[in-house]
């Protein structure tokens, strides 16, 4: 089973990338062949200084690393490392209907926040399929509200081999049975991380560097402090039971927690007696020991920046093996070789 995912390169990572992701990339890459990446090119949909590209780009490979990626079971490498991507990306782009991407929950989204309707954020979606198909993954684990995108990728997978493989028969992607031909462009599946899907963040909204809500991995210990003091919380008194309900406090401890642990402060936010602040502070012990040992790492590899390059030079190569061997057969069925 091959397994790929990537986290975009556009801010500092936190609460909602480790636990809505990351976390899930570090137990998948002992489940099969697993290949993670930092999306930078998608990055540059937001990011617009070359020096803070190259300084977040490689402080996601650190983070990575810090968290547990192991380079030798899994491949980490730099999306812009492999031009086999940006190759099929545009030849996917000649089967995509517009239409498709008209209807993109995502462009929507962030057009209605007031993002710039530019090409790349219109063409996202196709970018993202491209990294998909590129490697063959069998498995793309995703967070909830890219669902769309994998569905995407799967449709136009089949349209492409549909166009371009004799024999192709949807209703037989894998050409198992007599007469139908296997498909070029692998269909991927989602793997949806249920339980954490939508990391809340400090003001209960979905946790985004978008929305400036975050508290990140690797931030200065006072913000972080800051960030988690102030999470919002409604005026319910001391001695009363509080809401469970829309509480990005509660959720957070849920998230965070040992589950022996978080059973009593289930209990005791149940009964009342205990004020959001010493909630609070717990989290924040929690956030400590969860992440410290991490911190601590990361430190180690920014002093060792050669290995770093060393570490994503060698997973380049090891992407760029299997890439293009996908893309051969891409280029011979189009009439480009």
């Amino acid at each position: 089973m091959r397994i790929l995912s990537g986290i975009q390169s556009s801010g500092r990572l936190h609460l909602g990338n480790y636990f809505g992701a990351i976390r899930q990339f570090i137990e998948l890459q002992h489940e099969g062949e697993a290949l993670f990446f930092i999306a930078n090119l998608h990055a540059l949909n937001t990011v617009r200084d070359a020096e803070l590209a190259r300084e977040l780009t490689r402080e996601v490979a650190v983070a990575f690393l810090a968290l547990g990626l192991d380079p030798t079971q899994a491949v980490l490498f730099r999306q812009s490392d492999i031009p086999e991507v940006t190759e099929l990306y545009w030849v996917l782009g000649t089967v995509v209907p517009v239409a498709h991407l008209e209807r993109a929950h995502s462009y929507k989204d962030k057009i209605a926040r007031g993002i710039a309707p530019d090409f790349g954020l219109f063409a996202y979606p196709v970018l993202m399929a491209a990294d998909i198909l590129a490697y063959a993954a069998d498995v793309v684990p995703v967070g909830k509200d890219q669902i769309q995108h994998i569905e995407f990728a799967r449709d136009w997978a089949t349209k492409f081999n549909v166009q371009y493989v004799k024999g192709y028969d949807p209703q037989d992607p894998a050409g198992l049975e007599k007469g139908h031909a296997k498909g070029i462009l692998k269909l991927p599946a989602a793997r949806l991380q249920e339980r954490t899907a939508v990391i809340p963040g400090i003001d209960g909204q979905k946790m985004s560097k978008s929305y400036g809500n975050t508290i990140e991995l690797f931030g200065d210990e006072k913000e972080i402090k800051k960030r988690i003091m102030g999470i919002k919380t409604d005026s319910t008194p001391v001695e009363a039971p509080k809401p469970t309900e829309n509480s990005p406090l509660y959720e957070l401890l849920r998230i965070m927690a040992p589950p022996s642990e978080f059973a009593e402060i289930d209990r005791s936010w149940r009964s009342g007696g205990k004020g959001y602040g010493e909630y609070k502070k717990k989290l924040l012990e929690y956030f400590h020991a969860t992440f410290d040992p991490a911190r601590r790492r990361r430190e180690e590899l920014l002093r060792d920046p050669g290995e770093l390059d060393r570490i994503l030079e060698e997973g380049a190569r090891r992407a760029r093996e299997i890439a293009t061997g996908v893309l051969d057969a891409v280029r011979v069925a189009v009439g480009l070789k």
